[in-house]
Parts: structure tokens; sequence; C-alpha cells
């Protein structure tokens, strides 16, 4: 066991961290969006028109969080590729456009990619933010992805695993001595540049990866999960804190296809897809709220309206009820000596 996997559990030490801080208080729900920022109930891609108006106005709104996708194929059989750009190439373009809010992946498909660059291209992501950016990984749902990468699916559990704790030796060590069963070794004659902005940079599972609830939570800062039954969260949640114990802070947060209704007061429609009127949603998430959902992050793929529409919406309606709470951002150095 490396010395960074020893000290790891605790979120104790991300209280000051103002990205993960700005979607994940205990007590407290946050909302973001899964990108990309736009409807496209009929097609597997989207335009990418206005994202970079959207971006700007999730971020000047004061939502918490923008995540970002990471679907390196087009799979016919799955039919959706995401924000079709690559997470972490986009997530530095949205450094360039936003100011306050965090960006997360949601997530980076581990299995299929470098651990060692997966690390590099997270601190330097997180470097161009001002460490305002969650690393958010997965072990993917396309099997077909796999042959194309000549990795085994059926252990890519393990390799999550492995790769995980060498992405975080190379990331909180200086010089650090590390021994992958799958991947590189590090031996302490070389150091990766840069480091994250603070720290250490959070990192959190999206859905389960193939891992034991009580692994996520001794092991990550959190889970990012998926529902489409309002009903069970309370179960889900009451097995989330028996595995991660009551004594610490581990968030839990959901994704979740949704499609708000001009009618603020349309009923809840059952579905995968959560539809309904900004006034039911805001009573469905008060409760979701006292359950101990600490983030939503809403994909607007079924929406029938535009995301500006919906953005300005619960921006004026939903976020002075449950607003960002975030620690202010540190000054960039230039601004510091100015």
């Amino acid at each position: 066991m490396t010395s960074a996997q020893a000290s790891y559990g605790s979120t104790q030490d991300l209280k000051q961290h103002s990205g993960y801080t700005r979607v994940f208080q205990p007590g407290h729900l946050t909302f973001g969006f899964i990108t990309p920022l736009e409807s496209y109930p009929d097609s597997p891609g989207p335009t990418l028109q206005d994202h970079l108006e959207m971006a700007r106005k999730v971020d000047e709104a004061g939502f918490s969080a923008i995540w970002l996708r990471d679907v390196p194929f087009y799979d016919p059989n799955f039919g959706d590729v995401g924000q079709i750009l690559d997470p972490m190439v986009y997530a530095g373009y949205l450094a360039a456009v936003t100011k306050n809010v965090t960006i997360g992946t949601a997530g980076i498909v581990l299995p299929l990619r470098d651990p060692l660059i997966v690390a590099k291209q997270a601190a330097s992501v997180d470097q161009l933010l001002g460490g305002r950016f969650i690393l958010g990984l997965a072990t993917g749902d396309r099997p077909v992805e796999y042959p194309a990468f000549g990795l085994d699916f059926d252990n890519r559990a393990e390799r999550f695993r492995d790769a995980l704790s060498l992405i975080r030796a190379a990331t909180e060590q200086h010089w650090a001595k590390h021994t992958s069963k799958f991947y590189g070794q590090l031996d302490g004659s070389i150091d990766l540049v840069p480091k994250p902005a603070a720290h250490r940079l959070p990192t959190i599972v999206i859905g389960q990866s193939g891992q034991s609830l009580e692994w996520i939570g001794e092991n990550t800062d959190g889970t990012l999960s998926y529902t489409s039954n309002p009903a069970l969260l309370p179960e889900v949640i009451e097995r989330w804190r028996l595995a991660t114990g009551t004594n610490r802070f581990k968030p839990y947060g959901y994704g979740t296809l949704f499609d708000l209704d001009r009618d603020p007061n349309a009923p809840h429609q059952p579905g995968r897809v959560l539809r309904a009127g900004r006034n039911v949603l805001i009573e469905l998430w008060k409760r979701q709220q006292d359950q101990g959902v600490n983030h939503v992050a809403l994909h607007f793929k079924p929406q029938r309206r535009h995301a500006s529409e919906v953005i300005d919406e619960l921006g004026e309606y939903l976020l002075p009820l449950f607003p960002s709470l975030a620690l202010p951002l540190p000054q960039p150095a230039a601004e510091q000596h100015a």
C-alpha cells in the first residue's frame, strides 16, 4: 500500500476546495448540467450550436457544475455520442470561457486510457480552471469499445482500481514511487508536472464502475449515480450511508434525463425521463435534499424547449432555493501581484 492509499478516504481536506465545495456540501443540494447544453431527442449527437453561449449562461446564472461525458466512438446500438468533443480537450476550452462553475467529467472511461496521461491532463485542466475541476471516473457501458483499444472488457473493474491508485500517486506525491499491476511503474526518478492547483484532485466515481459501495466510499470523494425512479432514492441513499459510514461526509448525487414542462404546475410523469413543471420539481428536490441527495446533474437530450429558456427559468426560480455555496476562488497569481 502506498502512502497515498493509506491516508485517503476522508473529504475533510476538501473543505477548502472551491471547486468541490461548490458542488458538494453536507445537507445541501446543488444543480448542474450534463453536456451538451442542448436538446437532441431524435439524433445521436448534438449540433453544438450556441454551446459557448450556453456554457457562459450556466456559469453566470450560478449553477454549480458542468459535466462532460467520455464517448470515444459512435455505437449505433447505443445511439448517443455525448458532446462529441473529447472531455479533457473540452474542459480546457471551457476553462477559458467560464469563471466560477465547476467543470467535471462524468466520467472518463478509465480502463480505456493510460492513467498517467489522465493524471497529466486532469492536473493541467485543473490548473487552467484555477482549482475548479472534479475528476469523475467510470468503466464505461459499451463493451464494443474495448476491442478497438485491444483491451479486455472483463477485467475492467480491477484495472480501474489499479489505474486510480496510479493517478493518485502521480498527482499527490512528488517523485512518487508506485508499483502498478497493469500499467507503468514510478520509481522516484521522475516527477509528474503540473500537480493539481490544490493539494489534491477531487475524484468521484460515476455509476458504480464495478466496485463495491464500501470501496468507493473508502477510496474516492463521492459518487454521481443514475436514477429514473425517484421513489427508490431513499433506499439507495440508505445503502450508500451504511457503506460509507455516518461519521464522515461522502456526497451522493445523480444524473438524469429531464424535460422541463412550460406549465410550472405540470405533474411528474413516471418514466426514464424526469418530466414535470418547475413547481412540482422544486417540491421533489426539496424532499430529496432532506433525504440526503447532494447534487443533481440534468441532461438536456429529451428537452422539448431551447436550453436557453430552461437555464433562465431554473436560474430564476430554482437557484434561489438551492444556491451554490462555494468558497471564493483563489486569485490568479498575476492578479495577486497587480
